[in-house]
């Protein structure tokens, strides 16, 4: 979700960090193994209002949270984060969240692909006026040569009194343009309430032109975005750089580097002959 998003709707009942600015592609570690991703965004123009008194306001904010994440099997993998942002030369903490995905199995492989990422968030209340929320995450992805279309039909149910049902889609389109870099466009949306959508101006869409590239043993996803709309931060600048410990007693090129992440060939489907996933 992008910073802003909910200023959209007035008093809405949550100030979203960018703490995670991705569209998931059904990819998970592999089984016994452990991954780390760090996500760093930085709002360079944002809403300079909160969305509601003492909220949190995203002009000129550092938004980020790691993530770690366990693979059980090869078609479910657990994770958590602990969010945060700075601002004023403030660090904020935003709770933590906890995530089960569960995916068709070696969903790099395939060209149709599919899953489901179910993720419960506590959040403090500088970012929300309520403190529990449910996010249900779809993913529809399919990869054809050297390119991948994904979609995130998202929908954020805020739990509580002051608790909104929201729709926020997210999609991907990305072609290989060499070895181990990607380059393609990612869209971010939030339409507000579910059954009574907010009007386009008071609707949050940003537009991000990414590239995905690896630098050693990590993988480095970076991206601009572009608010279109007057309710959407207008500038973010977005990374995500990504490392999959090795599985223990696994040998040294038996590919234990899986990342839930589009960054990595073994991820993508876009493989040069010989690569495993």
């Amino acid at each position: 979700m992008l910073v802003g998003a909910a200023a959209a709707f007035g008093l809405s009942a949550a100030a979203h960090a960018t703490d995670e600015i991705q569209v998931y592609d059904a990819s998970i570690a592999a089984v016994g193994q452990w991954t780390i991703q760090q996500h760093l965004n930085y709002v360079a123009r944002g809403q300079s209002l909160p969305p509601f008194p003492g909220g949190f306001r995203s002009d000129g904010s550092l938004n980020g949270t790691p993530e770690f994440a366990y693979g059980l099997t090869d078609w479910w993998e657990l994770g958590f984060y602990v969010p945060f942002a700075v601002q004023d030369r403030q660090l904020l903490s935003d709770g933590f969240k906890l995530r089960t995905l569960f995916v068709s199995p070696n969903a790099g492989q395939r060209e149709f692909f599919y899953g489901v990422n179910f993720e419960l968030g506590y959040e403090t209340p500088k970012f929300s006026q309520t403190r529990w929320g449910l996010e249900i995450r779809p993913i529809v992805g399919m990869r054809k040569g050297d390119y991948e279309f994904i979609v995130n039909p998202i929908v954020d149910i805020g739990l509580g009194r002051l608790g909104e049902t929201t729709f926020a889609p997210a999609f991907r389109a990305a072609k290989k343009v060499a070895p181990d870099v990607q380059v393609g466009l990612e869209y971010y949306a939030d339409f507000g309430e579910i059954g009574r959508f907010a009007a386009v101006r008071d609707q949050q869409h940003t537009l991000f032109a990414v590239t995905d590239f690896k630098a050693g043993d990590f993988d480095v996803n970076f991206g601009v975005g572009y608010g279109l709309t007057p309710t959407s931060d207008r500038i973010v600048i977005k990374t995500i750089i990504g490392y999959a410990f090795p599985v223990p007693g696994s040998k040294p090129d038996t590919g234990a580097t899986t990342l839930r992440n589009p960054f990595r060939e073994q991820n993508t489907g876009f493989r040069p002959t010989g690569s495993s996933f």
